[in-house]
């Protein structure tokens, strides 16, 4: 009998140890991320050492200029399974702070203190088959070309595109693969860019993915959500937030590769307590990307872009001869070399960027105003 407990006992051990390795067979452990650091001179001189202009929104996140700055800190990690993985990306410094703006406010309150503020993807994705995955959680933008990861972008610099469009959403969604060459993505977030919803209405947001022929991908993106601030009578059903999304990219030949990425915007009524902008009001652009890979160590990548705001919807605006503040369109070029050494860890980017606007943005070392900005920066990027 003690014999028979024994073996029994020895099988049951075995047993566990032989799951505990299917399980460790069947999962995977990663950790990732980057630092990134750069100098930027910026031609105009301007005396309070920033590439922002009038309206605050001439750049996104490589805003200081004539000095070095740290860009962004991410710690990436992941554990996935056969069936489910988890993403935990917690990034920190100035560039983690101007991407989750939103999470600012936590549980505390505002002008507290908000481990929030850290996470930039807090998500889980359910893959129950092969052609679906559900995913809930804090996940970034299916919208754009772009993306908050400096080591992922051809250029440093963020286009107008990127930065007037959504960063990240709070919510769940749902991905049907019909084929390795399409898919459709639909779900349901709180609202954009925000840790809390700001009322009680819903965003909804779609992907369609098709690949027309190999190394040719479309990606056809939409949101659209009431992002009205409560009125003190209750809910503001006035507020309107669309926006419709084209990106696209071919690679041309294994060392070329060309994309684009066309968005259109409407906005009625408020925005998230930014003022009611009245009946609707459009914005929109057009980016075109190109990169050449001329060896594994050296690439260039060039970006132009227009971004017409002259109805006034977003935030980015000018200033008029008149002295008023009005809407404005833009113009802008940027090209980016990438040098890759350290066994690929390490990526220097020196980048020019040109911007002209039709109306006065920014203001020189002298006290002038000017409709233009030329900077010339160098990035670097260490990945792991």
């Amino acid at each position: 009998m003690k014999k028979s407990i024994f073996t029994l006992l020895l099988s049951g051990i075995s047993f566990l140890g032989f799951s505990q390795e299917k399980e460790a067979e069947s999962s995977k452990f990663t950790f990732s991320g980057y630092i990134d650091s750069y100098y930027m001179l910026n031609f105009n001189n301007p005396t309070n050492r920033s590439n922002l202009g009038t309206s605050g929104y001439e750049r996104a996140f490589d805003q200081k200029s004539n000095q070095f700055s740290i860009g962004l800190v991410q710690t990436k990690f992941g554990y996935a399974t056969k069936t489910s993985d988890v993403v935990v990306d917690l990034t920190f410094g100035p560039n983690a702070d101007l991407g989750q703006y939103g999470n600012v406010v936590g549980p505390l309150g505002a002008g507290k203190a908000s481990t929030a503020l850290a996470i930039k993807q807090a998500y889980f994705n359910w893959k129950p088959s092969d052609k679906w995955t559900f995913t809930v959680g804090q996940f970034g933008t299916h919208i754009g070309y772009e993306v908050i990861d400096a080591p992922v972008n051809y250029n440093y610099s963020l286009s107008n595109l990127f930065n007037n469009g959504p960063f990240y959403h709070i919510g769940a969604k749902a991905n049907y693969a019909f084929s390795s060459k399409s898919a459709l993505m639909l779900g349901i977030v709180n609202n954009v860019d925000n840790l809390n919803d700001n009322n009680s209405s819903k965003g909804f947001i779609g992907q369609f993915f098709f690949a027309p022929k190999e190394g040719w991908n479309v990606y056809i993106n939409g949101i659209t959500s009431n992002e009205s601030a409560p009125l003190a009578s209750g809910k503001d059903d006035s507020g309107s937030y669309n926006l419709l999304d084209l990106t696209t990219s071919y690679q041309v030949t294994p060392k070329y590769l060309i994309g684009l990425n066309a968005a259109y915007g409407s906005q009625t009524g408020d925005f998230q307590g930014g003022g009611s902008v009245g009946d609707s009001k459009t914005w929109g652009g057009v980016a075109l990307y190109s990169n050449y890979a001329f060896t594994d160590h050296f690439s260039l990548g060039g970006r132009y872009e227009v971004f017409d705001n002259t109805s006034g919807a977003r935030a980015l605006r000018g200033i008029n001869a008149a002295g008023e503040t009005v809407g404005t369109d833009v113009s802008s070029f940027t090209l980016t070399a990438t040098f890759t050494t350290a066994e690929g860890h390490l990526l220097i980017k020196p980048e020019i960027r040109t911007d002209a606007y039709k109306t006065a943005q920014f203001v020189d070392g002298d006290g002038k105003s000017q409709k233009s900005q030329a900077t010339f920066g160098t990035v670097f990027i260490y990945k792991f």
